[in-house]
C-alpha cells in the first residue's frame, strides 16, 4: 500500500505558486516554446533556487519542482530532448537544496505536467503512449521528492495514464484537474469531475485537486470534490482565462494578493485541505494566505 501524505488535522497545507510567471518577472521572458519556464534549469538554475527559497519564505508547507515545461515533446522541438532526465533530476536537486537550506519543514513535490500543450485536451496522444510518458517522469523525479502531483489534467485518458505512471513508483500522488469554466464539475475536456474520478478508481490518490482554472471555478467545484471522499482542495490562476493558441496571458486586474486570498479563504471554509497557487501568484500571494492560515487557525 502507498502511504498518504500526512495532511495537517489543524488547518489546512498550503502549497507554493506558480514558477512560471516569477521566472518572467525575474526576466527570463517566454520565448514561444512552452518549453520557457523550463530553461530556466540551463540558462538561471540559481533563479530556480531562489524562487523556491522565496515561496518557503513566504510560508509555503510545499514547494514544487521546476519541471511543468520539462516535457520530451517541447524539448524535441528545440533539439534538446537528450537532456531530458538530466532536467528533471536537476530539477528535483535545487528543489530540495532550497529545503534542505530552510529551517522549517518543507515537502517536495515532483511535477508531472500536462504531455502536450496546456488546455487543448484534443491534442493530447494516445493513452498508451502517455502512460509510458507519466511512467518515466514519474520514476526519474519519484526517488528524490516526497510526493507526485499530476497537473493541469483535462481529460479522463490523461488522468488514468497518469495516475498509473504515478502509483507505478510507490510514491504517494495527488491528481489536479484544469476545470471548465463554463461547466461547474467538468474538466476542460468536458468530462464530469466524477468521472474522471471513477476512471482511476482503485487506484491509491492521496488528494483530488482544482488546479490551473480561476479561482471561482475552484470555489465552484469544492463541493463535488469533497463528495470524492478523498482530501481535496486547489491552487488557481490570477490570469484571465488562455487561449493556447493565441498565448494570450494577462493578468486579471480585479484580483489583487487580498482578493485572491479572500477567494482561499472560502475555500478553507468549504473544507479544502490543501490550497496554494497556481499560474500568476507569487511568493506574496502565499505569504498572504500564510498570514490568512495562521490567523484562524
Amino acid at each position: 500500500m502507498i502511504p498518504a501524505i500526512a495532511l495537517p488535522t489543524d488547518r489546512p497545507l498550503l502549497t507554493d505558486g506558480g514558477m512560471g510567471e516569477a521566472i518572467a518577472l525575474r526576466g527570463l521572458h517566454r520565448k514561444g516554446s512552452s518549453f520557457w519556464s523550463g530553461r530556466a534549469l540551463i540558462e538561471a538554475p540559481e533563479m530556480v533556487d531562489e524562487l523556491h527559497r522565496a515561496f518557503i519564505d513566504a510560508g509555503a508547507d510545499l514547494i514544487t519542482t521546476n519541471t511543468y515545461g520539462v516535457v520530451r515533446s517541447f524539448m524535441r522541438d528545440l533539439g534538446i530532448e537528450d537532456q531530458f532526465e538530466a532536467l528533471n533530476l536537476k530539477a528535483a536537486e535545487i528543489a530540495n537544496r532550497a529545503r534542505d537550506a530552510s529551517a522549517r519543514d518543507v515537502l517536495v513535490a515532483g511535477s508531472l505536467p500536462p504531455l502536450s500543450e496546456s488546455y487543448l485536451p484534443d491534442e493530447i496522444e494516445a493513452e498508451e503512449r502517455l502512460f509510458e510518458l507519466y511512467t518515466e517522469q514519474a520514476a526519474l523525479l519519484a526517488p528524490h521528492v516526497d510526493l507526485l502531483v499530476v497537473e493541469t489534467l483535462t481529460t479522463i485518458e490523461e488522468t488514468r495514464a497518469a495516475a498509473k505512471g504515478a502509483a507505478a513508483t510507490g510514491k504517494p500522488f495527488w491528481i489536479g484537474w484544469s476545470l471548465h469554466e463554463g461547466k461547474d464539475g467538468r474538466l476542460k475536456g468536458g468530462a464530469a469531475v466524477t468521472e474522471a474520478a471513477a476512471s482511476v478508481d482503485g487506484l491509491p490518490v492521496s488528494a483530488f485537486l482544482a488546479n490551473c482554472c480561476s479561482p471561482e471555478a475552484v470555489t465552484r467545484s469544492l463541493p463535488v470534490l469533497k463528495s470524492l471522499g478523498t482530501p481535496t482542495g486547489g491552487y488557481a490562476n490570477t490570469f484571465h482565462p488562455i487561449d493556447p493558441r493565441q498565448k494570450n496571458i494577462s493578468r486579471r486586474h480585479d484580483l489583487s494578493v487580498e482578493e485572491y486570498a479572500a477567494n482561499v479563504s472560502d475555500w478553507i471554509d468549504a473544507g479544502a485541505q490543501i490550497v496554494g497557487g497556481c499560474c500568476g501568484t507569487l511568493p506574496e500571494h502565499i505569504a498572504r494566505v500564510r498570514a490568512l492560515i495562521d490567523a484562524h487557525h
